[in-house]
């Protein structure tokens, strides 16, 4: 089971390397409360189609070490740098959701875009979604403290209750078992209270309004209609229009978890931008 030390205080770190150990390399970054297996409708058949997909769990959560400090973002971005550092890995496209998004785009701001080519950004709470001086139109501080009280009395029913809402059900289209959602709520609940809570008090203080204009690489905005965690119009469309060189894809009935409620699209979607990177650096060389 592949393992690293965080660059920030050595904390043992899980991750995943799944396909060929050449050609185009994806890295992906999951939501607040998951690990990795979030991904496995778009990591195993981009892996199993030749492309080197990676992902870390962040600390807390998953199969990594639980920590008591380190839930900041300075250190989270260190984390996901110290991950591409350790398998020296170059050309990188950057794969994010949800709170991950804001682990990327640090990432980015903080170490330089030395081994990354291009970002996805998928249904992220970037640049903010609490009302702050950067983001005005942003969700009442006091209805956020009123759902961590609640989430802090019960995380099981938090998510339960929580769920229908996160994959947009009934809506048209809109498929997810009773099984699945119940597996995930178990995935969520791996991630120990205090990196739940620490996760939260990001999102709870995020924004990146004056960070998303330096990223300077090609990004992938996609996000979904129907998303209450991280609406639209405040983060998906704001960050299309805050980066140099945005793409905007809008999935029509998606909510937050459209990673397995539109998986075949967005695995489609992600391919074609990952080849795009491989084009990208090709042309690169010939020149």
């Amino acid at each position: 089971m592949p393992f690293y030390d965080s660059p920030v205080d050595g904390a043992r770190l899980h991750y995943v390397d799944h396909g060929p150990t050449t050609g185009p390399v994806a890295v992906f970054v999951s939501s607040a409360y998951l690990g990795y297996e979030m991904w496995e409708y778009q990591m195993l058949p981009l892996a199993e189609a030749g492309y080197r997909c990676v992902a870390l769990d962040r600390r807390g959560h998953g199969r990594s070490e639980d920590t008591w400090l380190g839930y900041d973002l300075d250190t989270l971005a260190d984390d996901l740098q110290g991950l591409l550092d350790h398998l020296d890995l170059r050309g990188v496209t950057l794969i994010g959701h949800s709170v991950g998004t804001a682990e990327v785009v640090r990432c980015l701001t903080r170490h330089g875009t030395a081994r990354v080519d291009r970002v996805a950004l998928v249904s992220g709470v970037s640049p903010g979604i609490v009302r702050s001086p950067g983001v005005p139109d942003g969700i009442d501080p006091a209805l956020v403290r009123a759902d961590e009280a609640a989430f802090r009395r019960d995380r099981a029913g938090w998510f339960t209750a929580s769920a229908d809402d996160f994959f947009a059900v009934g809506l048209p289209g809109i498929e997810v078992t009773e099984a699945y959602t119940r597996y995930l709520i178990d995935r969520c609940l791996v991630a120990t209270p205090r990196a739940a809570l620490g996760i939260r008090a990001v999102v709870a203080s995020l924004d990146l309004t004056a960070e998303l204009p330096g990223v300077a690489v090609p990004v992938l905005v996609v996000h979904g209609t129907h998303d209450t965690s991280a609406p639209l119009a405040l983060t998906g469309e704001r960050i299309a229009r805050m980066v140099p060189d945005g793409t905007l894809k809008v999935y029509e009935n998606a909510g937050h978890g459209l990673f397995a409620t539109h998986a075949e699209r967005l695995t489609e979607d992600l391919r074609e931008f990952l080849d795009a990177a491989s084009a990208d650096s090709g042309l690169a060389q010939a020149a």
